[in-house]
């Protein structure tokens, strides 16, 4: 957890924490993957892996960035950041990140 009280996030707010890391852990061993695939022709063995959890965790991810958008009334702006901080590499830690920081992983009534 990244802000100074993650004990004053909302339930939906440490359910997209979570979520949110599991898609960037599972994207980081997809590009170690491709690495090991395509740079060092070594194994395919470790993209077939992660690759179908990544596409798992991508669709989790984006089913819990939606929920948590309506459940913490996010702005249409924050919302739609989220859900597109699921494209690049590692951009969910960094929405988390940002999120916590500005207290939009808090109920409504505790910001």
């Amino acid at each position: 957890m990244h802000d100074a009280a993650p004990s004053t996030r909302s339930g939906w707010g440490r359910v997209f924490a979570g979520v949110a890391l599991l898609e960037a852990f599972t994207w980081a061993g997809l590009l170690v993957g491709m690495f090991l695939k395509y740079v060092t022709e070594t194994t395919t063995a470790v993209v077939a892996v992660f690759g179908a959890l990544h596409g798992g965790a991508f669709i989790a991810y984006s089913v819990v960035a939606l929920l948590t958008w309506w459940r913490l009334r996010w702005s249409a702006p924050v919302g739609i950041v989220a859900l597109l901080a699921g494209i690049p590499p590692l951009g969910t830690l960094v929405f988390e990140v940002w999120a916590a920081r500005r207290g939009l992983l808090r109920s409504p009534s505790a910001r």
